[in-house]
Protein backbone atom coordinates (compact mmCIF):
# COMPACT_ATOMS: atom_id res chain seq x y z
CA UNK A 1 0.00 0.00 0.00
CA UNK A 2 3.04 1.83 0.80
CA UNK A 3 4.20 1.74 -2.38
CA UNK A 4 1.62 2.69 -4.20
CA UNK A 5 1.11 5.95 -1.70
CA UNK A 6 4.65 6.12 -3.00
CA UNK A 7 4.08 6.02 -6.43
CA UNK A 8 0.68 8.13 -6.59
CA UNK A 9 3.30 11.59 -4.84
CA UNK A 10 6.24 10.81 -7.09
CA UNK A 11 3.56 10.47 -10.14
CA UNK A 12 1.81 14.14 -8.72
CA UNK A 13 5.32 15.56 -8.04
CA UNK A 14 6.35 14.96 -11.36
CA UNK A 15 3.05 16.54 -13.02
CA UNK A 16 3.36 19.53 -10.41
CA UNK A 17 7.32 20.13 -11.48
CA UNK A 18 6.16 20.24 -15.34
CA UNK A 19 3.33 22.32 -14.75
CA UNK A 20 5.69 24.94 -13.03
CA UNK A 21 8.63 24.45 -15.21
CA UNK A 22 6.15 25.11 -17.87
CA UNK A 23 4.66 28.25 -16.37
CA UNK A 24 8.51 29.26 -15.63
CA UNK A 25 8.81 28.36 -19.15
CA UNK A 26 5.79 31.01 -20.63
CA UNK A 27 7.87 34.61 -21.18
CA UNK A 28 6.73 37.76 -22.46
CA UNK A 29 6.64 37.77 -25.88
CA UNK A 30 6.62 41.91 -25.87
CA UNK A 31 8.89 43.51 -28.02
CA UNK A 32 10.22 46.61 -27.05
CA UNK A 33 8.86 50.14 -28.36
CA UNK A 34 10.82 52.39 -30.60
CA UNK A 35 10.79 56.29 -29.61
CA UNK A 36 8.63 58.22 -32.33
CA UNK A 37 7.96 62.02 -32.42
CA UNK A 38 4.87 63.28 -30.78
CA UNK A 39 2.69 64.59 -33.16
CA UNK A 40 0.17 67.62 -32.05
CA UNK A 41 -3.25 66.48 -33.53
CA UNK A 42 -5.61 69.76 -34.32
CA UNK A 43 -9.00 69.84 -33.33
CA UNK A 44 -9.80 70.48 -36.44
CA UNK A 45 -10.18 66.84 -36.99
CA UNK A 46 -12.68 66.29 -34.53
CA UNK A 47 -14.83 68.42 -36.59
CA UNK A 48 -14.07 66.53 -39.58
CA UNK A 49 -15.20 63.60 -37.62
CA UNK A 50 -18.76 64.94 -36.57
CA UNK A 51 -19.61 66.16 -40.20
CA UNK A 52 -18.77 62.56 -42.02
CA UNK A 53 -20.97 61.17 -39.09
CA UNK A 54 -23.36 63.44 -40.49
CA UNK A 55 -23.57 61.74 -43.70
CA UNK A 56 -26.29 58.85 -42.78
CA UNK A 57 -25.01 56.04 -44.83
CA UNK A 58 -26.64 53.43 -44.24
CA UNK A 59 -26.77 49.83 -44.95
CA UNK A 60 -30.47 47.91 -44.57
CA UNK A 61 -29.86 44.53 -46.36
CA UNK A 62 -28.32 42.93 -49.28
CA UNK A 63 -31.46 43.74 -51.41
CA UNK A 64 -31.57 47.74 -50.50
CA UNK A 65 -30.39 50.05 -53.03
CA UNK A 66 -27.90 52.42 -51.18
CA UNK A 67 -28.86 56.04 -50.47
CA UNK A 68 -27.16 58.24 -53.49
CA UNK A 69 -27.35 61.35 -51.95
CA UNK A 70 -25.88 60.07 -48.88
CA UNK A 71 -23.17 58.37 -50.01
CA UNK A 72 -22.31 60.87 -52.59
CA UNK A 73 -22.65 63.69 -49.87
CA UNK A 74 -20.10 61.82 -47.93
CA UNK A 75 -17.79 61.40 -50.88
CA UNK A 76 -17.61 65.53 -52.06
CA UNK A 77 -17.69 66.15 -48.26
CA UNK A 78 -13.89 63.98 -48.39
CA UNK A 79 -13.24 65.66 -51.61
CA UNK A 80 -13.59 69.32 -50.05
CA UNK A 81 -11.98 68.26 -46.38
CA UNK A 82 -8.43 66.35 -47.89
CA UNK A 83 -7.41 68.30 -51.24
CA UNK A 84 -4.22 67.42 -51.07
CA UNK A 85 -5.08 63.71 -50.94
CA UNK A 86 -7.42 63.85 -54.09
CA UNK A 87 -4.59 65.98 -56.00
CA UNK A 88 -2.02 63.25 -55.46
CA UNK A 89 -3.59 59.70 -55.56
CA UNK A 90 -5.60 58.43 -57.98
CA UNK A 91 -9.41 57.48 -56.89
CA UNK A 92 -11.52 54.99 -58.64
CA UNK A 93 -15.14 54.08 -57.81
CA UNK A 94 -16.24 50.56 -57.83
CA UNK A 95 -19.79 49.66 -57.77
CA UNK A 96 -20.58 53.00 -57.83
CA UNK A 97 -20.37 54.07 -54.11
CA UNK A 98 -17.01 52.04 -52.98
CA UNK A 99 -13.54 53.68 -53.11
CA UNK A 100 -10.40 53.13 -53.91
CA UNK A 101 -7.13 55.72 -53.42
CA UNK A 102 -4.38 54.80 -55.22
CA UNK A 103 -0.70 56.28 -53.64
CA UNK A 104 1.61 55.87 -56.12
CA UNK A 105 4.86 54.53 -54.50
CA UNK A 106 8.66 55.56 -55.66
CA UNK A 107 9.61 51.87 -55.68
CA UNK A 108 7.85 49.21 -57.92
CA UNK A 109 9.85 46.30 -56.35
CA UNK A 110 8.09 47.04 -53.24
CA UNK A 111 4.72 45.08 -52.62
CA UNK A 112 2.15 47.60 -52.14
CA UNK A 113 0.08 47.84 -48.33
CA UNK A 114 -3.97 48.09 -48.67
CA UNK A 115 -5.12 50.22 -46.12
CA UNK A 116 -8.92 49.42 -45.42
CA UNK A 117 -12.27 50.92 -43.68
CA UNK A 118 -16.01 51.10 -44.59
CA UNK A 119 -18.07 54.01 -45.15
CA UNK A 120 -21.73 52.27 -44.34
CA UNK A 121 -23.19 52.33 -40.88
CA UNK A 122 -26.24 50.12 -39.57
CA UNK A 123 -30.09 51.84 -39.16
CA UNK A 124 -30.67 52.95 -35.50
CA UNK A 125 -33.44 51.65 -33.94
CA UNK A 126 -36.21 54.21 -33.88
CA UNK A 127 -37.11 53.41 -29.95
CA UNK A 128 -34.02 53.71 -28.67
CA UNK A 129 -33.20 57.50 -29.49
CA UNK A 130 -34.55 58.37 -26.51
CA UNK A 131 -31.53 56.81 -25.00
CA UNK A 132 -28.72 58.46 -27.13
CA UNK A 133 -26.68 61.56 -25.77
CA UNK A 134 -26.97 63.61 -29.17
CA UNK A 135 -29.24 62.34 -32.00
CA UNK A 136 -27.64 59.72 -34.02
CA UNK A 137 -26.70 61.42 -37.39
CA UNK A 138 -25.48 65.01 -35.64
CA UNK A 139 -22.15 64.08 -34.74
CA UNK A 140 -22.41 66.34 -31.33
CA UNK A 141 -18.88 67.14 -30.01
CA UNK A 142 -19.51 66.97 -25.98
CA UNK A 143 -16.35 67.92 -23.67
CA UNK A 144 -14.81 64.35 -23.91
CA UNK A 145 -16.17 62.54 -27.16
CA UNK A 146 -17.83 62.96 -30.91
CA UNK A 147 -21.13 61.14 -30.51
CA UNK A 148 -22.90 59.64 -33.27
CA UNK A 149 -23.41 56.27 -35.59
CA UNK A 150 -20.06 55.37 -37.24
CA UNK A 151 -17.54 56.62 -34.83
CA UNK A 152 -16.81 53.59 -33.41
CA UNK A 153 -17.55 51.25 -36.30
CA UNK A 154 -16.38 52.65 -38.74
CA UNK A 155 -15.83 56.06 -40.05
CA UNK A 156 -12.96 56.97 -37.17
CA UNK A 157 -10.36 54.73 -39.03
CA UNK A 158 -11.60 55.77 -42.20
CA UNK A 159 -11.20 59.41 -41.49
CA UNK A 160 -8.29 58.86 -39.31
CA UNK A 161 -6.05 57.31 -42.49
CA UNK A 162 -7.42 60.42 -44.70
CA UNK A 163 -6.15 62.91 -41.97
CA UNK A 164 -3.04 60.87 -41.93
CA UNK A 165 -1.86 60.65 -45.81
CA UNK A 166 -3.20 64.33 -45.98
CA UNK A 167 -0.69 65.54 -43.28
CA UNK A 168 1.67 63.30 -44.75
CA UNK A 169 1.34 64.84 -47.93
CA UNK A 170 1.43 68.38 -46.54
CA UNK A 171 4.68 67.53 -45.18
CA UNK A 172 6.27 66.51 -48.85
CA UNK A 173 6.39 62.75 -47.74
CA UNK A 174 6.17 60.12 -51.07
CA UNK A 175 6.19 56.46 -49.63
CA UNK A 176 8.49 53.78 -51.34
CA UNK A 177 5.66 51.66 -51.79
CA UNK A 178 2.49 52.14 -53.51
CA UNK A 179 -0.35 52.36 -50.26
CA UNK A 180 -4.29 51.79 -51.71
CA UNK A 181 -6.87 52.67 -49.10
CA UNK A 182 -9.90 50.80 -49.48
CA UNK A 183 -13.56 51.63 -48.32
CA UNK A 184 -15.92 49.98 -49.15
CA UNK A 185 -19.97 50.79 -48.65
CA UNK A 186 -22.04 47.56 -48.17
CA UNK A 187 -20.09 45.93 -45.07
CA UNK A 188 -22.13 46.25 -42.72
CA UNK A 189 -24.13 43.21 -44.75
CA UNK A 190 -21.77 41.19 -46.10
CA UNK A 191 -19.45 43.28 -48.26
CA UNK A 192 -19.66 41.26 -51.24
CA UNK A 193 -20.52 44.91 -53.66
CA UNK A 194 -18.14 46.88 -51.81
CA UNK A 195 -14.55 45.29 -50.50
CA UNK A 196 -15.59 41.87 -52.43
CA UNK A 197 -15.34 43.75 -55.65
CA UNK A 198 -12.70 46.11 -54.83
CA UNK A 199 -10.44 42.98 -53.90
CA UNK A 200 -11.74 41.56 -57.39
CA UNK A 201 -10.59 44.34 -59.24
CA UNK A 202 -7.19 44.46 -57.93
CA UNK A 203 -7.00 40.79 -58.32
CA UNK A 204 -7.83 41.47 -62.29
CA UNK A 205 -4.94 44.16 -62.39
CA UNK A 206 -2.49 41.62 -60.99
CA UNK A 207 -1.97 43.14 -57.35
CA UNK A 208 -0.37 41.14 -54.98
CA UNK A 209 0.21 43.00 -51.68
CA UNK A 210 2.44 42.58 -48.30
CA UNK A 211 -0.03 43.47 -46.28
CA UNK A 212 -4.12 44.48 -45.92
CA UNK A 213 -5.19 45.97 -42.53
CA UNK A 214 -8.52 46.36 -41.73
CA UNK A 215 -10.85 47.08 -38.65
CA UNK A 216 -11.39 43.62 -36.47
CA UNK A 217 -8.99 44.54 -33.76
CA UNK A 218 -8.57 46.73 -31.24
CA UNK A 219 -7.31 47.91 -27.66
CA UNK A 220 -9.06 46.08 -24.60
CA UNK A 221 -9.05 47.74 -21.63
CA UNK A 222 -10.35 46.07 -18.50
CA UNK A 223 -12.09 43.55 -20.78
CA UNK A 224 -8.75 40.44 -19.71
CA UNK A 225 -9.01 39.63 -16.32
CA UNK A 226 -5.59 39.22 -14.49
CA UNK A 227 -4.12 41.92 -17.05
CA UNK A 228 -4.43 45.53 -15.78
CA UNK A 229 -2.67 46.97 -19.27
CA UNK A 230 -4.73 47.48 -22.75
CA UNK A 231 -4.55 44.51 -24.88
CA UNK A 232 -4.16 45.05 -28.52
CA UNK A 233 -5.58 42.41 -30.47
CA UNK A 234 -4.45 42.03 -33.48
CA UNK A 235 -6.12 39.69 -35.84
CA UNK A 236 -5.46 37.22 -38.07
CA UNK A 237 -8.07 35.32 -38.86
CA UNK A 238 -11.94 35.53 -38.72
CA UNK A 239 -14.90 32.93 -38.07
CA UNK A 240 -16.77 31.69 -41.15
CA UNK A 241 -20.64 33.21 -41.36
CA UNK A 242 -23.38 30.87 -41.84
CA UNK A 243 -27.25 30.39 -41.22
CA UNK A 244 -29.52 27.56 -41.88
CA UNK A 245 -33.48 27.48 -41.93
CA UNK A 246 -34.88 24.60 -40.26
CA UNK A 247 -38.27 23.80 -41.87
CA UNK A 248 -40.85 21.93 -40.58
CA UNK A 249 -43.88 20.99 -42.50
CA UNK A 250 -47.06 18.47 -41.16
CA UNK A 251 -50.83 18.41 -42.25
CA UNK A 252 -51.65 20.86 -39.39
CA UNK A 253 -54.87 20.42 -37.70
CA UNK A 254 -57.04 21.74 -34.73
CA UNK A 255 -55.64 22.92 -31.68
CA UNK A 256 -58.33 20.70 -29.68
CA UNK A 257 -56.70 17.69 -30.75
CA UNK A 258 -53.01 18.44 -31.78
CA UNK A 259 -50.88 15.31 -32.91
CA UNK A 260 -47.58 13.56 -31.16
CA UNK A 261 -45.81 15.42 -32.83
CA UNK A 262 -46.85 19.06 -33.41
CA UNK A 263 -45.08 21.54 -35.80
CA UNK A 264 -44.21 23.84 -33.40
CA UNK A 265 -43.20 21.80 -30.93
CA UNK A 266 -40.66 19.58 -33.26
CA UNK A 267 -39.36 23.05 -34.26
CA UNK A 268 -38.59 24.13 -30.67
CA UNK A 269 -37.63 20.89 -29.61
CA UNK A 270 -34.89 21.00 -33.23
CA UNK A 271 -33.82 24.50 -31.49
CA UNK A 272 -33.22 23.19 -27.76
CA UNK A 273 -31.36 20.16 -29.52
CA UNK A 274 -29.13 22.33 -31.34
CA UNK A 275 -28.42 24.66 -28.10
CA UNK A 276 -27.49 21.46 -26.09
CA UNK A 277 -25.25 19.82 -28.48
CA UNK A 278 -22.97 22.70 -29.91
CA UNK A 279 -19.66 22.18 -31.53
CA UNK A 280 -16.50 21.61 -29.32
CA UNK A 281 -14.22 24.03 -28.03
CA UNK A 282 -11.22 23.38 -30.03
CA UNK A 283 -7.25 24.60 -29.96
CA UNK A 284 -6.65 26.01 -33.44
CA UNK A 285 -4.88 28.44 -34.96
CA UNK A 286 -4.58 31.55 -34.02
CA UNK A 287 -6.26 30.80 -30.80
CA UNK A 288 -3.06 28.88 -29.44
CA UNK A 289 -1.03 32.23 -30.11
CA UNK A 290 -3.53 33.93 -27.70
CA UNK A 291 -2.55 30.94 -25.02
CA UNK A 292 1.49 32.01 -25.66
CA UNK A 293 0.76 35.59 -25.19
CA UNK A 294 -1.84 36.39 -23.58
CA UNK A 295 -0.74 33.54 -20.88
CA UNK A 296 3.03 35.18 -20.18
CA UNK A 297 1.29 38.59 -19.19
CA UNK A 298 -0.96 37.07 -16.34
CA UNK A 299 -0.43 36.42 -13.01
CA UNK A 300 1.23 33.01 -11.73
CA UNK A 301 -2.04 30.58 -11.53
CA UNK A 302 -3.45 32.25 -14.20
CA UNK A 303 -0.71 31.81 -16.52
CA UNK A 304 -0.31 28.73 -15.20
CA UNK A 305 -3.62 27.20 -17.19
CA UNK A 306 -2.48 28.93 -20.26
CA UNK A 307 1.31 27.67 -20.86
CA UNK A 308 -0.21 24.20 -19.51
CA UNK A 309 -3.12 23.90 -22.19
CA UNK A 310 -2.38 20.10 -22.63
CA UNK A 311 -4.04 20.03 -18.97
CA UNK A 312 -5.89 22.89 -18.35
CA UNK A 313 -7.54 24.51 -21.67
CA UNK A 314 -10.45 23.93 -21.14
CA UNK A 315 -11.85 26.64 -19.20
CA UNK A 316 -9.52 29.09 -21.09
CA UNK A 317 -11.35 27.83 -24.48
CA UNK A 318 -14.31 28.40 -22.72
CA UNK A 319 -13.24 31.96 -21.94
CA UNK A 320 -12.25 32.83 -25.51
CA UNK A 321 -15.33 31.95 -27.05
CA UNK A 322 -12.72 29.06 -29.11
CA UNK A 323 -15.71 27.06 -30.70
CA UNK A 324 -18.33 26.90 -33.42
CA UNK A 325 -21.20 29.23 -32.11
CA UNK A 326 -25.25 28.86 -32.16
CA UNK A 327 -27.67 31.13 -31.74
CA UNK A 328 -30.82 30.93 -33.07
CA UNK A 329 -32.14 34.51 -34.51
CA UNK A 330 -35.76 34.35 -35.81
CA UNK A 331 -38.75 32.33 -35.56
CA UNK A 332 -41.65 32.10 -37.62
CA UNK A 333 -44.92 29.99 -37.88
CA UNK A 334 -48.70 29.92 -37.30
CA UNK A 335 -51.91 32.47 -38.19
CA UNK A 336 -54.44 31.81 -35.58
CA UNK A 337 -54.17 30.52 -31.66
CA UNK A 338 -56.09 27.67 -32.35
CA UNK A 339 -54.55 26.29 -35.42
CA UNK A 340 -51.91 24.30 -35.05
CA UNK A 341 -49.98 25.91 -38.61
CA UNK A 342 -48.43 23.63 -41.41
CA UNK A 343 -45.31 24.98 -41.72
CA UNK A 344 -43.06 26.53 -38.55
CA UNK A 345 -39.53 27.79 -39.54
CA UNK A 346 -36.44 28.90 -37.60
CA UNK A 347 -33.37 30.56 -38.53
CA UNK A 348 -30.01 29.69 -36.94
CA UNK A 349 -26.88 31.57 -37.04
CA UNK A 350 -23.04 30.04 -36.28
CA UNK A 351 -19.67 31.68 -36.62
CA UNK A 352 -17.84 29.18 -37.81
CA UNK A 353 -14.18 28.13 -35.89
CA UNK A 354 -11.22 27.57 -38.48
CA UNK A 355 -10.73 23.88 -39.17
CA UNK A 356 -14.71 23.40 -39.82
CA UNK A 357 -16.42 24.70 -42.97
CA UNK A 358 -19.81 25.93 -43.91
CA UNK A 359 -20.70 21.77 -45.00
CA UNK A 360 -19.80 20.27 -41.59
CA UNK A 361 -21.89 22.83 -39.75
CA UNK A 362 -24.86 21.83 -42.13
CA UNK A 363 -23.93 17.93 -41.30
CA UNK A 364 -24.05 18.72 -37.52
CA UNK A 365 -27.75 19.87 -37.69
CA UNK A 366 -28.47 16.94 -39.73
CA UNK A 367 -26.68 14.51 -36.94
CA UNK A 368 -28.44 16.61 -34.25
CA UNK A 369 -31.92 17.00 -35.52
CA UNK A 370 -34.76 15.09 -36.47
CA UNK A 371 -34.61 13.48 -40.08
CA UNK A 372 -38.38 15.03 -40.76
CA UNK A 373 -37.36 18.63 -40.86
CA UNK A 374 -35.42 20.46 -43.68
CA UNK A 375 -32.26 22.57 -43.37
CA UNK A 376 -31.62 24.71 -45.96
CA UNK A 377 -28.79 27.21 -45.79
CA UNK A 378 -30.07 30.66 -46.07
CA UNK A 379 -28.68 34.71 -46.74
CA UNK A 380 -24.47 35.22 -46.75
CA UNK A 381 -22.40 32.42 -45.80
CA UNK A 382 -18.74 32.78 -45.70
CA UNK A 383 -15.70 30.18 -45.02
CA UNK A 384 -13.33 30.75 -41.95
CA UNK A 385 -10.84 32.68 -43.09
CA UNK A 386 -7.09 31.74 -43.78
CA UNK A 387 -4.91 32.37 -40.74
CA UNK A 388 -1.74 34.94 -41.33
CA UNK A 389 1.58 35.05 -40.13
CA UNK A 390 2.72 36.06 -36.83
CA UNK A 391 6.45 35.62 -38.28
CA UNK A 392 6.69 37.98 -41.37
CA UNK A 393 8.19 40.98 -41.62
CA UNK A 394 4.50 42.67 -42.02
CA UNK A 395 3.52 41.59 -38.74
CA UNK A 396 6.71 42.80 -37.22
CA UNK A 397 6.16 46.34 -38.67
CA UNK A 398 2.60 46.17 -37.00
CA UNK A 399 3.57 44.65 -34.11
CA UNK A 400 6.39 47.54 -33.72
CA UNK A 401 4.17 50.66 -34.30
CA UNK A 402 1.74 49.28 -32.26
CA UNK A 403 3.98 49.00 -29.21
CA UNK A 404 6.11 52.38 -30.53
CA UNK A 405 2.36 54.47 -30.27
CA UNK A 406 1.35 52.93 -27.63
CA UNK A 407 4.23 51.40 -25.19
CA UNK A 408 2.05 50.42 -22.08
CA UNK A 409 -0.53 47.84 -24.19
CA UNK A 410 0.43 43.91 -24.51
CA UNK A 411 0.05 43.02 -28.32
CA UNK A 412 -1.68 39.48 -29.08
CA UNK A 413 -2.14 38.15 -32.03
CA UNK A 414 -6.14 36.21 -32.18
CA UNK A 415 -9.32 35.38 -33.27
CA UNK A 416 -12.50 37.51 -34.29
CA UNK A 417 -15.64 36.17 -34.12
CA UNK A 418 -17.31 38.75 -36.21
CA UNK A 419 -16.86 39.05 -40.01
CA UNK A 420 -15.13 41.87 -41.57
CA UNK A 421 -14.17 43.12 -45.14
CA UNK A 422 -10.70 41.81 -45.01
CA UNK A 423 -11.90 38.25 -45.32
CA UNK A 424 -11.99 39.30 -49.36
CA UNK A 425 -8.24 40.42 -49.73
CA UNK A 426 -6.41 36.64 -48.82
CA UNK A 427 -6.02 36.22 -52.42
CA UNK A 428 -4.38 39.41 -52.96
CA UNK A 429 -2.04 40.06 -49.86
CA UNK A 430 0.62 37.90 -48.06
CA UNK A 431 -1.15 38.84 -44.76
CA UNK A 432 -4.07 40.08 -44.09
CA UNK A 433 -4.96 41.89 -40.05
CA UNK A 434 -7.34 43.37 -38.48
CA UNK A 435 -6.56 46.43 -35.73
CA UNK A 436 -6.98 50.16 -35.34
CA UNK A 437 -6.40 51.18 -31.96
CA UNK A 438 -9.99 51.75 -30.45
CA UNK A 439 -10.10 51.39 -26.73
CA UNK A 440 -12.80 49.15 -25.98
CA UNK A 441 -14.51 48.71 -22.40
CA UNK A 442 -17.39 47.42 -20.37
CA UNK A 443 -18.55 50.55 -20.69
CA UNK A 444 -18.40 51.96 -24.19
CA UNK A 445 -18.57 47.86 -25.56
CA UNK A 446 -22.12 48.11 -25.99
CA UNK A 447 -22.33 51.25 -28.20
CA UNK A 448 -21.04 48.40 -31.50
CA UNK A 449 -24.05 48.41 -33.17
CA UNK A 450 -25.92 49.25 -30.31
CA UNK A 451 -27.43 52.73 -28.21
CA UNK A 452 -25.07 56.33 -27.62
CA UNK A 453 -22.11 54.75 -29.84
CA UNK A 454 -19.18 57.23 -29.27
CA UNK A 455 -15.62 57.98 -29.82
CA UNK A 456 -13.38 60.24 -26.97
CA UNK A 457 -12.00 62.88 -28.37
CA UNK A 458 -8.61 61.81 -27.28
CA UNK A 459 -8.86 58.24 -28.51
CA UNK A 460 -9.66 59.90 -31.56
CA UNK A 461 -6.60 61.15 -32.42
CA UNK A 462 -4.84 58.37 -31.01
CA UNK A 463 -5.96 56.65 -34.30
CA UNK A 464 -4.97 59.41 -36.55
CA UNK A 465 -1.33 59.08 -34.45
CA UNK A 466 -1.40 55.67 -35.32
CA UNK A 467 -2.12 55.18 -39.03
CA UNK A 468 -0.07 58.08 -39.48
CA UNK A 469 2.96 56.13 -37.49
CA UNK A 470 1.77 53.04 -39.13
CA UNK A 471 2.33 54.42 -42.93
CA UNK A 472 5.98 55.85 -42.00
CA UNK A 473 6.86 52.94 -40.73
CA UNK A 474 6.17 50.53 -43.63
CA UNK A 475 8.40 52.94 -45.49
Amino acid sequence: MKKILYALLAILAVLAGILIFNTLALTSKQIDPEPLEKLDIPDAVLQNLSKAVQFPTISYSEEAIPDSTAFNGFHRFLEETFPLTHENLSLEKISDYSLLYTWKGSDSSKKPIILMSHQDVVPVDEPTLADWEAGPFTGKITATDIVGRGTMDDKSSLMGLMESVERLLSESFTPSRTIYLAFGHDEEVGGENGAGQIAEYLKKKGIKAAMTLDEGGFLAEGMVPGIDKPVAMVNLAEKGFASFRLIVETTGGHSSQPPRENTIGMLAKAIVDLENNQLPYKLVEPINYQFEYLGAEMPFFQRLAFANPWLLKSPVLKGLNAHTTTAPTIIDGGVKNNVIPTVAEATINFRILPGETIESVKQHIQNTISDKIQVEPVGFLTEPSPVSSIDSENFKNLEQTIRSVFPDAVVVPGLVGGGTDARYFYDISDDVYRFYPMRINPENLTGFHGIDEKISKENYKEIVAFTYHLIKGFD
